[in-house]
């Protein structure tokens, strides 16, 4: 999407449509009320009429029969002015986007800075996401003819006074956008074309557009090899060979010794291996690797952005399946640490391939890890599809992401990590078991097995199950089932922080 930032008034900004945001109860603003003059009056007699509403995600188009340089005037509900925040405005400009797309336009201005209360900034990003997102295609397996797959907003105008001034980040806005649809595209991917090995591919791919990023794929022979005993068991049961991926991000002006580790997982696959999953929505465990996707494309992003930060991203990548070969309840295993597991649960897989590359990130000198993974049910059923859980070692760094988060649109939650817990994984005959037989806090016993194999250092553990992929719409810029791209945004804010601290 092509992205401009003018200081031009917006009634002369030339555009398949100029929105601006409206709230409820409805006042037009400053430049909403320039407008109506421009247009004779006719929006002031949709708000009388009723037609004009400021409600979350309504839009209301008005042609402006040449009166204005774009062709149509959208005023785009926000809704209470009391619960306006950025999500609102997200979904406002991808309500405008979805709208502008169904009647053929291809661009849209949007005025910013209109007495809303975020800055022009935060605007500026907000709007950029909903137009970005919003209108995402999901159904790219469709046959059909071209002329009846949504098109895209190709061009964004912000304008309006000192609108210029936001260039930078809008385009810095869209460049991860972009990056969080890629991510999209491969968490709905059918598994029989999104494998261990394609995903490889990707990242090789993603590689090679950048001078700073290197790639490395080990395989089935390294990493048994390698002694990344857990990631091989999990693997062995199926036919598609497990890949532990890295890419390597070093850029000329890197700033001091940081070195973030963005570790993701990526079952390709998840049938639950001989604990087997019930067969009710098993086709949505093809989302399995939607952690591996986002740091992937997190690195693409900050790679594009060319943020002065050593990034290391390593992805264990496999599927978990059923057969003659597969890993047992009752193996014991040993992980690359030296640590044996007792598995008590194969569907419990998603822990065990973290264990063995969260060591091999910190083996490798990442000084502040964090890792992303679709890890428990249980937090879908305890956060929904909102807020991700997030757990750390160390509360600043906890804190640290948390922001992030916030401002990035990815919305994390802060959850306890207390030792009172390790008990859980206690086996009789290990180090640990790999899950426990009460069904009590298992995010919280899932992100305290994975802290047996972080080292020293900074870390934090992201379960996104209920964030990563919907079952259904959120009912805001989101609003399909499917991949959501959640922890691109987050991870490229991260990194951008730690770059400008």
């Amino acid at each position: 999407m092509e992205i401009e930032a003018v200081d031009t008034p917006p009634a002369k900004v030339e555009a398949d449509v100029l929105a601006f945001a409206v709230p409820d109860p409805v006042d037009l603003g400053a430049s909403g009320r320039e407008v109506d003059e421009l247009v004779s009056g006719e929006l002031g007699h949709l708000v009388e009429d009723g037609e004009l509403k400021g409600q979350l995600g309504r839009t209301t188009f008005l042609h402006t029969s040449g009166r204005l340089a774009a062709h149509r005037v959208a005023a785009a509900g926000i809704g209470s002015a009391d619960g306006f925040d950025a999500d609102a405005l997200r979904t406002a400009a991808a309500a405008v986007a979805l709208r502008t797309s169904d009647s053929g336009g291809r661009s849209v201005a949007w005025v910013v800075g209109d007495g809303l209360s975020l800055g022009p900034g935060e605007q500026a990003r907000a709007i950029v996401d909903g137009t970005a997102l919003g209108p995402y295609e999901m159904g790219r397996w469709k046959t059909r003819d071209e002329g009846e797959r949504r098109q895209p907003v190709e061009r964004l105008v912000l304008c309006g006074p000192g609108a210029a001034a936001v260039a930078d980040g809008a385009r810095r806005a869209n460049v991860v956008a972009s990056w969080t649809n890629r991510c999209r595209d491969f968490v709905n991917a059918p598994p029989n074309e999104c494998t261990p090995a394609r995903l490889a591919e990707w990242a090789e791919e993603t590689a090679g557009r950048f001078g700073t990023v290197t790639f490395e794929a080990l395989g089935v022979d390294e990493i048994h090899s390698a002694g990344m005993g857990a990631l091989a068991a999990v693997s062995q049961g199926s036919d598609n060979p497990a890949r532990l991926i890295k890419l390597s991000y070093e850029p000329a002006q890197a700033k001091g010794d940081t070195i973030l580790g963005l570790i993701g997982k990526a079952i390709t696959f998840d049938s639950g291996g001989l604990s087997l999953k019930p067969a009710d929505r098993m086709e949505d465990m093809k989302s399995d690797m939607g952690g591996g996707a986002a740091v992937l494309a997190a690195a693409g992003a900050i790679a594009e952005l060319e943020l002065p930060l050593r990034v290391l991203t390593v992805v264990p990548s496999c599927e978990n399946m059923p057969g003659g070969h597969s890993y047992r309840p009752g193996d014991i295993i040993t992980a690359l640490n030296g640590k044996t597991i007792e598995i008590t649960n194969t569907d419990a897989e998603g822990r065990l391939i973290l264990a063995d590359a969260l060591w091999h990130a910190r083996q490798s000198g990442a000084t502040h890890m964090i890792d992303l993974a679709t890890l428990t049910g249980a937090m879908v059923i305890a956060m929904g599809d909102y807020y991700a859980g997030l757990f750390a070692n160390d509360p600043q760094w906890a804190e640290t992401i948390r922001e992030a988060a916030e401002a990035s649109g990815d919305h994390a939650w802060i959850w306890p990590l207390h030792e009172t817990y390790r008990r859980y994984i206690d086996s009789s005959f290990a180090d640990m078991k790999n899950s426990s037989e009460y069904r009590q806090g298992s995010p919280i016993l899932a992100a305290r097995f994975l802290e047996e194999f972080v080292g020293e250092g900074p870390w934090a553990h992201m379960d996104i199950a209920g964030t990563a992929y919907l079952e259904r719409g959120r009912d805001d810029y989101y609003d399909c089932p499917g991949a959501t791209g959640y922890g691109v945004r987050l991870l490229a804010e991260l990194a951008s922080r730690l770059a400008a601290a």
